[in-house]
């Protein structure tokens, strides 16, 4: 608990970072499932979008077209309002930068539920998907920020393609000292960083799936309040000592 005081700290260190990338990526495969079973759709990776788009465009589909651009451009702006908001406070609110796009976050995914709550879900679709993609945009950028580029929580073809790397350099650096041949550097500390995020982006994904099979929108509310147990104690006035 008291690591979690610091997830969303200013200063980073590999544990906070580790911590804050785990809990991002369990909230991230959470959203992702629970909202394609709540619109059709999955809004955490652009990849398929734009296949989408490149295939209906083809196909002649424009309306469809059109959808998936929109996606497009909110998951971008998403990612840009994260980039204004750690900026200015970097200048202004140093202490709170990571916080504001966080707790931005966990209002966003409140509204997901509200709008779930109060408007059929044939309409709310079209409005929850840009918003989905806003926020996942909004996270990535975030955490991209933090840690230098060197975690991503909404996507995983990356990581799981970095953690193939270094299970195949582990895998050689066997078969060279069996050669005698000069060894081979491993990054074992890169994998203790990608594989628990991996594995909590599946755990948040079947969290999400059931979450929304058995409370529909509504399971996006745990997830906000996690968010906002992370960010809190960086949103909480320093309290100044007394003469």
């Amino acid at each position: 608990m008291r690591l979690l005081r610091f997830a969303a700290a200013h200063r980073r260190t590999r544990p906070n970072d580790l911590l804050l990338g785990t809990i991002l990526a369990f909230v991230a495969g959470a959203m992702n499932a629970g909202g394609f079973l709540a619109i059709g759709h999955y809004t955490s990776h652009m990849t398929g979008i734009v296949s989408a788009i490149t295939d209906n465009l083809a196909l002649g589909l424009f309306g469809l077209v059109g959808a998936g651009i929109a996606l497009l451009v909110s998951f971008t702006f998403g990612a840009a309002c994260s980039a204004v908001l750690i900026n200015w406070a970097r200048r202004h609110a140093r202490r709170q930068q990571y916080a504001y796009p966080l707790a931005l976050e966990s209002g966003l995914l409140i509204a997901f539920a509200g709008i779930g709550a109060v408007v059929p879900a044939a309409s709310a679709a079209a409005v929850t998907a840009l918003l989905l993609c806003f926020v996942m945009g909004l996270q990535n950028a975030t955490i991209t920020k933090i840690s230098g580029a060197r975690i991503r929580t909404t996507h995983l073809t990356g990581m799981i393609t970095d953690v193939g790397i270094e299970f195949g350099k582990l895998a050689y650096g066997r078969i060279v000292r069996l050669l005698d041949h000069p060894p081979l550097a491993t990054d074992s500390r890169k994998l203790g960083i990608l594989l628990p995020i991996v594995g909590m982006f599946f755990v948040g994904g079947l969290v999400g799936a059931l979450g929304f099979k058995h409370i529909g929108h509504a399971f996006s509310l745990p997830l906000a309040a996690l968010l906002l147990v992370v960010v809190s104690p960086q949103l909480r006035p320093r309290q100044t000592a007394t003469p």
